[in-house]
């Protein structure tokens, strides 16, 4: 089970946008990167093509690009600061059924992610 998943609001804690929050919109595990919203923004230079004429225009745009995983922590629900990731093991019962489920839960205050 990954420690950060989509949708995740995380804090950057090492970089040029150190203290930035954000949440992760992408996860690239080949390369073990997170794209993270309103995070290391680079501008792209775009022009306009053929088939896509009118539709968007050309010029300057700021995208977020990826940022390594080790320089983002997960925000603990209760103290709005960036914690670790441990899992606990519940027993649940569905369908008639028990079964043993992973749950991720933040080092710093015990509280469910």
């Amino acid at each position: 089970m990954a420690k950060i998943k989509k949708g995740d609001l995380v804090v950057v804690i090492a970089g040029r946008d150190k203290g930035k929050q954000g949440r992760v919109l992408e996860v690239l595990k080949d390369s073990d990167r997170v794209v993270v919203e309103g995070v290391q923004r680079a501008t792209k230079h775009t022009k306009v093509g053929q088939s896509s004429r009118g539709a968007r225009t050309g010029g300057i745009e700021t995208v977020e690009a990826p940022i390594h995983v080790s320089n983002v922590m997960v925000v603990d629900p209760e103290t709005k600061k960036g914690t670790r990731v441990g899992h606990r093991t519940e027993q649940v019962e569905r369908d008639g059924r028990t079964r043993t489920v992973r749950v991720r839960v933040a080092k710093r205050s015990g509280k469910d992610i």
